[in-house]
């Protein structure tokens, strides 16, 4: 007998319920650091000094091989809110001050399916999914924001713009401009000041149920940090930046604490990719992952992952099963018993790999990880080991990354072949393993055309009937 995914997430919700008594819906807080790389965290092997991640990390699960759908700002977090490959909601890339586009009124976001089960919504942060004000937070689930609308680097200061590139920054407070013209001072206090919306959110809404999306400007070059931890770390600016993000990470612990509410707060911290390598000192490390943020390789798209939701989340311990930012959205609908959105999405409940549950399999026959408009460079396999690359073109540096908040510049490298990586034995996709292995590249290739018949790809000049379009401005 088919079961409906609306009954499936009812009957995981039914079955925490029973095992919680009457504890009520848990809280939920997303933060979401930006262009951080996988391994810019001591709990994930650097000598940066992050004390409040690392306790999130003891007190939750630390996951090493979790993934975002697009390794670019908008298509990230279009897929964290939407449950969608980004391409299946018409966002490619990073949508620039003179966009057009933004997500549609008929997605359905995070905010908006968990305000149906009486939440209350808000966020801080870097929007990115379009600026004019139909497409803001406020009209899309969130009851409050706070935040610029995209990237902190399309402003008429960045390094490489010929003058007029760029109109001024604007700060959006709900869905009017506070602030036309954000300066570099403002910057220097934008860390502190998402981390101080967010703890008066959390102190305004302890009763809960609520839902808080975080979603910091750095470390984004231009890097800012105030001066409380400026030249703190003595390891340089971008050390610096991280740890004011730390710092702000245990302000908000320190808010769940306060209000007596850490218990029944579930939080993941994210990236919304990997590092931006061309900018050198002033990126972060994707540690022995190969590439960085802008490819479809492991430095690109694995990114730090922690979750902690005490009494249903094991505390200090440590996953390398596969999941995807599209996965956040129908995990949540199955907490929180929650109804899925009525068209496709293409995340799948993954809680039992969340809680550790005994002999949790990812739900996945796949993967998909597309890349520029619409071209399918990548599949992985559900369990996350075989990794099949297509041919296509990607960018690479030629040299050492750039100084000082100037980037060095990429070469493009030809990927010729199609090529099979173990990530299980190959973290780094050093070894093309696919002469080894012709019965798992068949079964990727099946995939792969599944994939291609329901959302295209350009690289082979096919379009899907599953994509749909995005929000248009009139």
């Amino acid at each position: 007998m088919k079961i409906s995914p609306r009954a499936a997430a009812l009957f995981v919700f039914a079955t925490i319920q029973s095992a919680c008594a009457a504890e009520p819906l848990p809280n939920i807080v997303i933060i979401y650091a930006d262009d951080m790389g996988y391994a810019d965290l001591h709990c994930y092997g650097s000598q940066t000094k992050t004390p409040n991640l690392d306790q999130l990390a003891r007190e939750g699960r630390r996951f090493t091989s979790f993934h975002v759908a697009q390794a670019i700002c908008s298509a990230s977090r279009a897929a964290l809110l939407t449950g969608c490959y980004p391409n299946r909601v018409g966002i490619n890339g990073a949508l620039g001050p003179n966009a057009k586009i933004g997500i549609s009124s008929n997605e359905v976001t995070i905010a908006e399916m968990l305000k149906k089960r009486g939440y209350a919504t808000g966020m801080a942060g870097k929007w990115h999914l379009g600026h004019l004000k139909q497409f803001l937070p406020v009209h899309h689930g969130f009851d409050e924001y706070l935040g610029l609308p995209y990237s902190n680097d399309m402003w008429p200061h960045h390094p490489e713009a010929k003058p007029g590139t760029y109109p001024p920054l604007p700060l959006i407070k709900d869905d009017g401009v506070t602030d036309p013209d954000v300066s570099p001072e403002d910057q220097v206090g934008l860390t502190t000041l998402y981390t101080e919306r967010a703890v008066d959110f959390i102190g305004r809404k302890k009763d809960g149920p609520f839902f808080f999306y975080l979603a910091y400007a750095m470390p984004h070059v231009p890097l800012f940090v105030s001066d409380k931890y400026k030249d703190k770390s003595a390891r340089g600016l971008y050390a610096d930046v991280i740890m004011e993000i730390d710092w702000s990470v245990g302000e908000v612990m320190k808010a769940l604490d306060k209000a007596g509410i850490a218990k029944n707060t579930l939080i993941l911290f994210a990236s919304d990719n990997g590092p931006w390598l061309s900018y050198g000192n002033h990126a972060g490390s994707p540690g022995p992952l190969r590439e960085g943020k802008g490819t479809s390789w492991e430095g690109g798209v694995r990114i730090p992952g922690i979750v902690r939701w005490p009494g249903h989340v094991p505390a200090g311990t440590t996953s390398d099963a596969f999941w995807m930012t599209i996965d956040v959205l129908p995990t949540l609908a199955a907490i929180t018993g929650a109804e899925l959105p009525s068209h496709s999405i293409d995340g799948r409940n993954v809680l039992p790999l969340l809680v550790n549950k005994a002999a949790a399999a990812n739900p996945h026959e796949g993967y998909a990880l597309y890349y520029e408009v619409n071209q399918l460079q990548s599949v992985v396999s559900g369990d996350g080991r075989w990794k099949l690359m297509f041919p296509h073109q990607y960018r690479s540096l030629a040299g050492p990354g750039g100084t000082n908040g100037i980037p060095s510049k990429y070469k493009q490298v030809k990927l010729e072949k199609t090529e099979l990586y173990d990530l299980k034995n190959d973290v780094s996709e050093k070894n093309d393993v696919a002469a080894a292995h012709p019965h798992i590249i068949k079964r990727l290739s099946a995939f792969a055309e599944k994939t291609r018949a329901d959302l295209g790809d350009a690289l082979r000049n096919e379009k899907g009937p599953g994509a749909r379009e995005p929000g248009h401005a009139p």
